[in-house]
């Protein structure tokens, strides 16, 4: 039978010696990373070291995919671009990039990124997926999209000074990323970096902590870590590794799964679907950037735009007219608001007002309402010209 694997040209084996003298990996290991198919999904802050390991380490095809634009605060931490592309698609410069860094390796860009409407038929065409996604919306998509196709997943998450790494693989037996999280946490309940921050740094060690797992799939070296969380303390530097074991009441891959399908995920950590429409005299949990916009223009007496920001988040992008009461000052202020205006509480994202509208509610204020998407989304849909950080 004729062998599978591609052959190397004497360029390549230059440019892998270093692979091929380790016994473990050896030309027979190289000849699989370039045989192999890896998706990274998210060209952010866990996909750029991921994926410019990958590319350098020879994996033969490389699928980026991410529908998001490069901003000036991804700059901080997401290598895989730079200042002069800023604004143009993340896919765009995370595969000029990549290309550059190994003219052997295929780069596949997917400018949509993964929805449910594409992500089966997209995990079926790789061997391994690279979640660096940042919110759960995402990762449970992309985790149920693994689970169906019968797909490796190494998933990777930041938060702050911290970070998490592990591998899902319920086709091998392993545990999937619902066996650690059955369901996503309430909407608004865990800020994502955009309003905690996260240490650049940090996204470098777990992004190349999952390339290295994804090395370890292709090549079939050393113990992956299938079954088991690695945890990362950046402050401390710290490492633990947490048994991770399959649950069989896990409504995926349980014994008895409630999820038989993919579907599209209901729940955005960033900006939560907004509630159903509510009667007139009413005032909605939540709206979106849209209808803030035309209850400032049309009552401009009756309602109050209440920014719960931090006074450095303001000097970068502000709304003129908002009321400046940062998120931990609220309950000194909260007398000192009026009653009789409709309150829209603005953040960065939403999660931080959200806290707060439900604060004002719990003291007995009934018109007030949280700005879905915060002042990103506004900066998205209302005024293009604000800065986004």
């Amino acid at each position: 039978m004729a062998d599978p694997l591609p052959h190397l040209s004497p360029a390549e084996l230059a440019r892998y010696s270093r692979h091929i003298l380790l016994r473990e990996i050896g030309v027979d290991g190289q000849r699989k990373l370039a045989a192999a198919r890896v998706l990274v999904v998210g060209a952010g802050g866990l996909g750029s070291p991921a994926a410019l390991y990958l590319a350098a380490a020879g994996v033969g095809t490389l699928g980026i995919a991410d529908f998001d634009r490069v901003a000036d605060h991804n700059l901080q931490r997401q290598l895989l671009h730079d200042t002069a592309s800023v604004g143009e698609p993340k896919v765009t410069s995370a595969v000029r990039r990549l290309r550059t860094t190994n003219p052997f390796v295929t780069v596949v860009a997917h400018p949509e990124g993964v929805t449910a409407e594409n992500a089966l038929a997209l995990f079926a065409g790789y061997d391994v997926v690279v979640d660096g996604t940042d919110n759960f919306t995402s990762r449970y998509l992309n985790n149920d999209a693994a689970f169906f196709t019968r797909k490796p997943l190494v998933y990777g998450s930041v938060f702050t000074f911290e970070g998490q790494v592990a591998v899902f693989d319920s086709a091998r037996g392993g545990p999937c990323y619902r066996c650690l999280f059955p369901t996503p946490p309430e909407a608004g309940s865990v800020p994502g970096c955009g309003e905690a921050g996260v240490l650049g740094a940090l996204c470098g060690v777990i992004g190349s902590l999952q390339a290295l797992e994804a090395i370890k799939l292709i090549t079939g070296i050393g113990r992956s870590l299938v079954g088991r969380l690695l945890t990362y303390n950046a402050l401390t530097q710290d490492f633990q590794t947490l048994t991770l074991p399959r649950d069989p009441a896990c409504p995926l891959c349980g014994t008895t799964p409630r999820i038989t399908r993919l579907v599209a995920p209901s729940h955005s950590a960033s900006c939560p679907p907004l509630p159903p429409p509510m009667p007139a005299e009413d005032y909605p949990l939540e709206i979106s950037v849209t209808e803030a916009k035309r209850l400032l223009d049309e009552s401009p007496g009756g309602v109050l735009l209440v920014d719960v920001r931090e006074p450095y988040e303001v000097a970068i992008a502000g709304i003129r007219g908002a009321k400046l009461i940062p998120m931990g000052q609220i309950p000194a202020h909260v007398h000192a608001l009026p009653r009789d205006e409709h309150l829209l509480i603005m953040c960065h994202h939403g999660g931080r007002s959200l806290r707060v509208t439900q604060f004002l509610r719990a003291q007995g204020y009934t018109a007030v309402s949280n700005i879905a998407g915060g002042i990103n989304a506004w900066a998205e849909q209302i005024e293009p010209a604000l800065a986004r950080y």
